[in-house]
């Protein structure tokens, strides 16, 4: 995450009152500075309740610092006086300042933190002197505004500090030359801008834009403008605009069997992992809803087929016994698969209170109790008839043996990791790593957890999920681990203390975790905690021990609704999540449902501290195959071909389809709110049914999803469309129109997607746009060529395009005799043949909306510098 050395130590950071809005009474803002939550008039409060009157507490560090984090104290007790939401900005100066955190605190009597954002977009680390706090809301209504206490943490070390400054300090400088820089050749001061460059040593753009520039604005060579742009593509340039456009599922249903024509039965909550370079899917367990399983497939993506390793591992030397809502990782440098956490058949027995289940379900059938096999006293069967007194004696023992053969690694509430060998002289073997990880220093018994691995460093991580123990109705969750295979150790991390200095993870189950290696971050999200659902999300750096929260509510910022047991996955190199399916819930008080309306999602991200932007995945087409809704499902990545395998899952309901697969399953992450099984593609929201619903579904098919976009060279087609419509344009002015209608039908027809409605009536409307609207040539030798229409000027609007964005333009004053705006040839157009004033302009437009296709770190910055004067102040 760090451009700069490692970060030193976060400390608490002392401030003073710069300033604040009218206060009430004997609440002046200085109260602020201790923390004294029984003192009724330890506060600040605001004079003024009207909702539009903008109130703040302005502080001043004594000590300049990176922001890390800001703390809020409270009353002891819940008061309706409580700030609710928030603004918090900083800066180096009080006139310039910027918005780094909008949140709410909760009206309760515990401190809350919240991360700062301390890196700008270009992901380097500014200074801090002043912090502006801006209250939005009250809990209470008519009341005023009350702050209790705030504390500051942050970076203060002197040389890093004084690093950072300088550095931000460069990048400013930086900015702002390349903004003038921007400025200035779009009005035709083409000479300074090569001076400037020539004496910085800056670099506008990546030179192959600069090129393009050349050949498209200045000389209006249309094949070395198109020759360069089919270069940006292979050099890839065009990656960002790519990813950007809307993504499309293409999912394909897999049909595989085993050798006996068998595969892996209906299940959830089962745990799935893949070994990307053989291209081998393992899978294993899961409650079929009957029971839990111990079956372990494989599936060879190459030869479309599955292999059952083992039946069960239970009998196994070592091998896990029978469990659901466990997790699996592979560790694609020794090939070998980790297994950790489950919640097993007896692992909801409280024995604290010496209840028993039923081995069988018969009401006189044997009871499981305190680890032993019990009759009832009742049973006329066992009691009276001496036939049955062996076989009874002989079921018993059986029972016994494979209760002990199921639970042999199973003790009551032990946390057993296991792993297995897929290469070398042990391959086939499992080997039990620890009996109880909670008693190495790891985590306890958990379900519904996440696992991810660090292959290179060799390290696995473990976050969350709900503890098992012998008091399963008092909801209990695990925090965060590493264990380290090279030393075999375990150590725990303090990420869910609420009362820490810096922002800390909720605790939760049912949750998402995945690792981008690159940069060391998990991002975690989702999930429940007590009755709620989650739609938080939070990037934990690794290597500093930092948590930054990304969504307080990714639901607000065009995200899912709050969501438990979906699943998810990574693509690190193009830096996205992929999130699949899962129950949602909009409030807390509401039923779970299964959103059957494109429930999968992609989280983009620039940099894994920087919020990035949630959009759908859509499917391919209107009648194209579509996997039906589902939860507790399993899916795996593979990197290399871009694609996710999904299997299984709880379906959703559908009152069509006859209802199958009856059983009484307990809470859990396999199915904690219930939903019965339904048709695929369902249209509306899909609603699980009460706790006691006595009827689900498992699945048991098997999808391959894979994520695409438009090629290369079909945006490369986009953009040789845009660089045709501007050659037609000027063919319109100065050439036959013979010969311009040729031109049409010909070569800008033939990059023109016909099938496409919009980009079709865009490319029909250049004929009324330019041809039979342009002037006579006498005329148009006299005056200026008219400007496209609004329709051709914008191009097609395209549903698979990226979202719009705010599109540069040149915002220039209207040229004449008295503008300092003029648009003649500079001297350095020695051959004079450049463009005329107007055609440069027409020319600049077209060629910022040929930028919205280029990387952003290759070209020229988006914004106008006039668009960032209000009035006469410079907007920073």
């Amino acid at each position: 995450m760090s451009d700069i050395s490692r970060e030193p130590d976060v400390v608490s950071v002392e401030y003073e009152i710069a300033g604040s809005s009218e206060h009430s009474g004997e609440y002046v803002a200085e109260n602020i500075l201790v923390d004294r939550p029984r003192d009724h008039s330890s506060r600040w409060s605001a004079a003024n309740t009207a909702p539009n009157t903008k109130q703040w507490i302005r502080l001043r560090l004594k000590q300049l610092c990176v922001l890390k984090s800001i703390t809020f104290g409270k009353f002891y007790k819940v008061h309706p006086c409580n700030m609710k939401e928030f603004i918090v900005l900083v800066g180096m100066n009080e006139d310039n300042m910027t918005e780094v955190l909008r949140a709410s605190l909760k009206n309760d009597a515990t401190a809350e933190t919240f991360s700062i954002r301390s890196r700008n977009r270009a992901g380097m680390p500014f200074p801090t002197r002043y912090v502006e706090i801006v209250p939005i809301s009250v809990h209470g209504q008519n009341f005023n505004t009350s702050i209790w206490h705030v504390s500051l943490s942050g970076i203060t070390d002197e040389v890093y500090v004084e690093q950072v400054r300088l550095r931000h300090q460069e990048h400013r400088e930086v900015v702002a030359l390349r903004q003038v820089l921007k400025h200035l050749r779009q009005r035709r001061f083409l000479t300074p801008v090569n001076q400037i460059l020539a004496q910085s040593g800056l670099q506008l753009e990546h030179p192959l834009v600069t090129s393009l520039h050349e050949a498209f604005v200045l000389q209006g060579d249309w094949s070395r403008a198109e020759q360069l742009v089919r270069d940006c593509a292979d050099v890839g340039l065009l990656r960002s605009y790519r990813l950007a456009c809307q993504a499309r599922t293409r999912c394909t249903r897999i049909h595989g069997l085993d050798a006996d024509g068998d595969v892996p039965c209906r299940r959830g909550g089962h745990a799935m992992c893949m070994d990307e370079h053989n291209s081998v899917i393992y899978l294993f367990g899961g409650w079929d809803g009957q029971r839990n399983l111990d079956d372990f497939w494989a599936y060879d993506v190459a030869q479309d087929a599955w292999k059952l390793l083992c039946v069960a591992t239970s009998r196994e030397k070592n091998g896990p016994g029978p469990r659901a809502c466990h997790k699996m990782v592979f560790d694609s440098k020794t090939g070998s698969i980790y297994l950790l956490g489950r919640l097993g058949d007896a692992d909801r027995i409280d024995t604290s209170h010496g209840v028993g289940t039923r081995v069988v379900d018969h009401p006189e059938g044997p009871v499981l109790r305190n680890g032993t096999i019990e009759w009832p006293a009742d049973n006329a069967f066992a009691r009276d008839d001496p036939r049955l007194a062996m076989p009874l004696a002989n079921l018993t023992a059986r029972l016994r043996d494979q209760l002990a053969a199921s639970t042999s690694h199973m003790a009551p509430h032990c946390s057993e990791f296991y792993r297995y060998h897929t290469r070398g002289l042990d391959a086939g073997k499992w080997d039990l790593l620890s009996f109880d990880t909670a008693a190495s220093g790891g985590p306890p018994l958990v379900s519904d957890h996440q696992m991810e691995m660090d292959c290179e460093a060799q390290v696995i991580y473990v976050f969350g999920g709900r503890v098992v123990d012998a008091e399963w109705e008092s909801l209990k969750f695990s925090g965060m681990y590493s264990y380290d295979v090279r030393t075999s150790k375990w150590k725990m991390y303090n990420t869910s203390d609420a009362y820490a200095s810096q922002p800390s993870i909720p605790s939760r189950f049912g949750h998402s975790m995945v690792l981008d290696p690159r940069s060391q971050t998990l991002f975690i999200f989702g999930g429940q905690r007590d009755e709620k659902y989650l739609s938080d999300m939070y990037a934990f750096h690794i290597p500093t021990n930092t948590v930054m929260e990304l969504f307080s509510n990714f639901t607000a910022f065009g995200g899912p609704d709050p969501c438990f047991t979906q699943r998810a996955v990574i693509d690190p190199e193009a830096q996205e999540i992929y999130v699949f399916g899962g129950l949602t819930r909009a409030k807390a008080s509401s039923a779970p449902v299964l959103e059957s309306e494109s429930p999968y999602w992609i989280y983009r991200y620039d940099r894994p501290e920087i919020p990035g932007k949630w959009s759908k995945i859509l499917p391919e087409g209107p009648d194209a195959p579509w996997p039906q809704p589902r939860y507790a499902h399993q899916v795996v990545y593979d990197s290399k071909t871009k694609t996710v395998y999904m299997h299984g899952g709880n379906g959703g309901l559908e009152g069509e389809e006859p209802l199958s697969d009856s059983e009484s399953r307990p809470s859990s992450g396999d199915g904690s709110a219930r939903a019965e099984g339904g048709r695929a593609r369902s249209r509306g929201p899909v609603s699980a049914p009460a706790e006691n619903a006595d009827v689900e579904t498992r699945l048991d098919d098997f999808w391959r999803l894979e994520i695409i976009r438009p090629s290369y060279e079909e945006i490369t087609r986009r953009v040789l469309f845009e660089i045709r419509k501007q050659q037609f344009r000027e063919m319109c002015e100065d050439q036959p129109s013979i010969k311009a209608l040729t031109f049409l039908q010909t070569r800008v027809s033939e990059v023109v997607n016909h099938s496409d409605p919009e980009e079709a009536k865009d490319f029909r409307s250049l004929l009324s746009a330019h041809l039979l609207s342009a002037f006579p040539r006498a005329a148009a030798e006299n005056s200026s060529p008219s400007r496209p229409t609004t329709e051709s000027g914008r191009g097609s609007t395209r549903a698979d395009s990226p979202p719009p964005r705010k599109r540069s333009r040149s915002n220039s004053p209207t040229a004449g005799d008295k503008s300092v705006i003029r648009w003649e040839k500079d001297p350095i157009e020695v051959d004079g043949s450049g463009p005329s004033p107007e055609r440069f302009r027409q020319r600049t437009e077209m060629f910022e909306r040929l930028m919205a296709f280029i990387n952003e770190d290759a070209k020229q910055p988006d914004q106008n510098l006039v668009d960032m004067i209000s009035g006469d102040t410079l907007v920073v």
